[in-house]
């Protein structure tokens, strides 16, 4: 006999319901689990059949089913084939999606500095708050296996972890399983020692690699901290006499180059409640290096908690009145860009 598709939902049924009830499962009870229409005696002839090809087991006499290990094995396998398989069709959609939205943020600031004339920045849409979606352990080989972190913004990211000898693949499961059922649906903040000290306690002669694969998942999480940041007209500051002192203009031209200080200010931004136009005068402003310059910006935002800046830098004499209503527009076509893509 052949484990056909009505076959498959029956027995995910009766998997599914033993799962949630602890109790074995009848005929009845599987009817109202599917989709299939059937009556309880057709159902009762393929559970039969499922018995016979040892997918499930009746513990008593006129008892229900409960599910083998057999059963467990093929329900396992294909709840991780179909979380690889989603993952790597949400890989090629986001680096298609992040390519195109890559190509409309350069192309943002470069309109923007021929525009106003002043040098631009613009960072990628940032998540202030990321929850976990869900988590997946594959063995790559005996000795390495790769954990894959899949947040609630479809964001993925790859960690492998080295180990000390083999590992059973039945072990990966069980670890998978518990990290998942104490992390899914937790953000980022949420994740104590005390929730770490259970998943540990749970892996029992296995925490070390619990441990090792939580750090992953942390490093994980953490490298979507950081913002992408585009620049443009950069050499438009050599135009204004006041900004032309070769040290200081250095050092600004450096600041827009390597990204790392603008970087670092807009991640900063993340816990600030200030999200509207924002003029930074001389001192006021946040980068040592622009100083002497004004910086006007605006928060683009997607969806609660999804934003991205947008920055002008120029001399202290520039035209406030023109940078704010240029920043206003612009904030407002990204906004509706962004929009009618969710």
């Amino acid at each position: 006999m052949q484990l056909d598709e009505r076959k498959q939902k029956i027995l995910e049924a009766i998997i599914h319901n033993y799962m949630e009830s602890g109790e074995p499962v009848g005929s009845r009870t599987v009817s109202k689990y599917t989709d299939l229409n059937l009556s309880s005696a057709t159902i009762r002839n393929e559970m039969a059949d499922l018995e016979e090809m040892g997918y499930i087991l009746q513990p008593h006499t006129s008892a229900g089913r409960i599910p083998s290990d057999k059963a467990y094995r093929l329900y396992v396998d294909t709840v991780l084939g179909n979380k690889e398989k989603e993952v790597e069709d949400m890989k090629g959609v986001l680096i298609e999606k992040a390519d195109k939205i890559d190509l409309l943020l350069q192309q943002v600031a470069k309109l923007l500095a021929e525009n106003t004339n002043y040098t631009t920045m613009v960072s990628k849409p940032k998540y202030a708050h990321k929850k976990i979606k869900f988590i997946q352990l594959n063995p790559i080989s005996e000795v390495q296996i790769l954990v894959i972190v899949v947040l609630d913004n479809n964001h993925v990211n790859n960690k492998f972890i080295n180990l000390a000898g083999p590992i059973d693949d039945n072990v990966v499961s069980q670890l998978n399983f518990i990290i998942n059922a104490a992390l899914n649906g937790l953000d980022v903040t949420e994740i104590n020692m005390a929730i770490m000290q259970e998943i540990k306690e749970k892996a029992g002669e296995y925490g070390d690699l619990a441990s090792s694969i939580l750090d992953c998942i942390a490093e994980a999480m953490s490298d979507e901290d950081t913002s992408q940041i585009f620049t443009s007209g950069a050499t438009n500051i050599l135009k204004y006499p006041e900004l032309s002192d070769k040290e200081k203009m250095a050092e600004l031209l450096t600041t827009f180059e390597e990204k790392q200080r603008l970087e670092a200010w807009v991640n900063d931004e993340a816990d600030s409640e200030e999200h509207g136009i924002q003029v930074y005068i001389g001192d006021e402003s946040p980068v040592e290096a622009m100083k002497n310059c004004s910086v006007v910006t605006a928060t683009y935002q997607i969806k609660e908690g999804v934003y991205g800046k947008i920055g002008i830098i120029g001399p202290k004499r520039m035209d406030y009145e023109k940078v704010v209503g240029t920043l206003e527009n612009c904030m407002q076509q990204l906004d509706d860009i962004f929009k009618s893509k969710t």
